[in-house]
């Protein structure tokens, strides 16, 4: 019996290699699918917010605006439309103003980091680090907070 068990693995292991295999790949090109179109979403939405605003930023207009846009997105489809996080969004456009530089390869929270850095020259050489390297959002955190350091 335990010999009969021995043979059905060796049979059965190759395929259930090949069907996880599959099933992996499978969940890669889903979650980048997702990605993709998430950061399409966010970079269109901080497009649309400058154009109303026709790229003034005026404080009062503009925070008026982002507000009640923030609670009828609210309304309609919950969580995620606050008007901080609107306001990230038209963050992110005016960094990234050509949709082709914006890399799939990274999440929404590798650039909700690389916006937090003034520099271009500086953000971009984390961009690109990011993207060569495949590093985590915490990888990314923990170098920006080790060059904190070194520059205090």
């Amino acid at each position: 019996m335990i010999n009969e068990l021995n043979v059905f693995d060796e049979n059965i292991n190759p395929v259930f290699e090949e069907i996880r295999d599959l099933i992996n790949s499978s969940r890669n090109r889903v979650y980048s699918a997702v990605n993709t179109e998430m950061l399409n979403l966010y970079w269109n939405i901080g497009k649309i917010i400058m154009e109303i605003q026709q790229g003034d930023e005026r404080a009062t207009y503009g925070d008026a605006v982002l507000e009640k846009l923030s609670e009828k997105l609210t309304n309609e489809f919950g969580k995620g439309f606050s008007a901080r996080n609107l306001r990230t969004m038209r963050k992110f456009y005016i960094i990234y103003p050509i949709w082709k530089t914006v890399s799939a390869k990274l999440s929404w929270s590798h650039y909700l980091e690389l916006i937090k850095i003034e520099e271009k020259p500086k953000r971009n050489f984390y961009l690109k680090e990011t993207i060569n390297s495949r590093w985590s959002v915490r990888e990314l955190q923990r170098d920006l907070c080790l060059l904190a350091v070194k520059l205090e």
